[in-house]
């Protein structure tokens, strides 16, 4: 049984086992003949994503948006899940897995959506998929991928839980685990607001906002359409955000003061939000800055948030934060195949033994204890810790 956390977003869908990662964008295009192939340019498991499923083929990610006559993607949740998760959760779980065997997923949506969409989103991935990947080289590969259980959390506390446990599901930041946190998660469409106090969902201080980074890219691409008559797709202007500057017709448009401009705003509107959402929670420990467009807001961001702000580490891609936390959860919940392989190379292994969880124990009890056995259990730390020991 191998781990899989899977995140669909309206920007990219990431991909993670604890060993691969995969993330491409969340573009689905038509498949076409390609006459000729280049053996020169970008090599990746998805530079070049071409599938087949339920009889119909398609191009996917960066190759829909060279390849393909008509691109797609979508800023509307209905139609994401409707259209877009299955082909995109089913392609990236076959890109980053390794097993012949069941995959066990957990996956995250916004909270505003969390009640609405996950029996949908379920159903959507649940079962025995069979996908044609078709390499470049002309080889086909065929794969039967079968999602066995499927877990949905509240997108943000992914990012909490990458920062308290191990790559083994084992926690190693009970600190953390014990404070009142607040996650700005910031994505392509949304921002979603959400507190957990002792890792309990607090509902009162949880929100989703369209307030995400999409709505920068808008404003960029009705100022290029001013000047230069072009209508250009959002999700092609990430590659010039860096730079700052984006050639049309030969001529080039520097959009680095506008984009100064865009985000000092978009990050005033967000903490605007913040700050008046959480107004009755000044308890607040610290507050995590989550998602892709953290990484573009967070400078303007921060200084507008009253209250301590978790810095983004430099050396990390933050659109990973929350997939990375599905899968550690996962391996918590279900437990690591790394580990139980190397629980069953322990030779003093007393058979019959079990934890608290019912689980098989070994001689090393740092291997089998429950990660939040040792945990403050008083108050309303007992209280918020239990609806993490339920997810067992």
């Amino acid at each position: 049984m191998e781990i899989v956390g899977i995140d669909v977003g309206f920007g990219f869908t990431k991909a993670y086992n604890g060993k691969n990662s995969v993330i491409l964008k969340s573009l689905i295009g038509d498949a076409t003949d390609i006459q000729f192939r280049s053996s020169l340019g970008e090599e990746s498991s998805t530079s070049n994503l071409h599938i087949t499923m339920n009889d119909k083929s398609y191009f996917l990610g960066n190759y829909a948006e060279l390849q393909s006559n008509i691109p797609e993607f979508t800023l509307d949740q209905e139609k994401l899940i409707e259209n877009f998760v299955k082909i995109l959760a089913i392609a990236a779980a076959g890109l980053c897995s390794e097993s012949s065997g069941p995959i066990n997923v957990v996956t995250g949506l916004p909270v505003g959506y969390l009640r609405r969409d996950s029996r949908s989103l379920k159903e959507k991935i649940r079962g025995v998929h069979e996908i044609i990947y078709h390499n470049i080289n002309g080889k086909d590969e065929t794969r039967r991928i079968h999602i066995d259980k499927i877990h949905v959390i509240p997108q943000p506390i992914g990012s909490i839980f990458n920062l308290i446990f191990d790559e083994y599901g084992k926690m190693k930041d009970k600190t953390l685990a014990s404070q009142k946190l607040g996650v700005v998660d910031i994505g392509f469409k949304t921002t979603d607001f959400s507190i957990f106090d002792h890792l309990q969902y607090i509902e009162r201080g949880s929100s989703t906002m369209d307030t995400g980074i999409s709505k920068c890219f808008s404003v960029f691409a009705n100022k290029l359409r001013q000047e230069s008559n072009i209508n250009i797709e959002l999700y092609r202007i990430f590659k010039f955000i860096e730079s700052g500057m984006i050639k049309i017709r030969g001529k080039e448009y520097n959009i680095s003061n506008l984009k100064n401009r865009v985000y000092t705003h978009a990050a005033s509107a967000i903490a605007t939000d913040l700050n008046r959402l959480w107004e009755n929670d000044w308890d607040i420990d610290s507050i995590i800055l989550s998602g892709g467009g953290s990484v573009e807001l967070a400078e303007y961001l921060s200084p507008n948030i009253e209250g301590n702000v978790i810095p983004i580490q430099k050396n990390i891609d933050a659109r990973f934060n929350n997939v990375q936390g599905y899968c550690k959860f996962g391996k918590y919940k279900w437990g690591s195949p790394g580990k139980k392989a190397k629980q069953e190379t322990t030779p003093q292994k007393s058979a019959g033994a079990k934890n608290s969880n019912g689980m098989e124990t070994s001689d090393n009890p740092a291997m089998d204890a429950n990660p939040l056995d040792n945990a403050p259990r008083q108050g309303k730390s007992s209280k918020g810790l239990s609806w993490l020991r339920r997810q067992n």
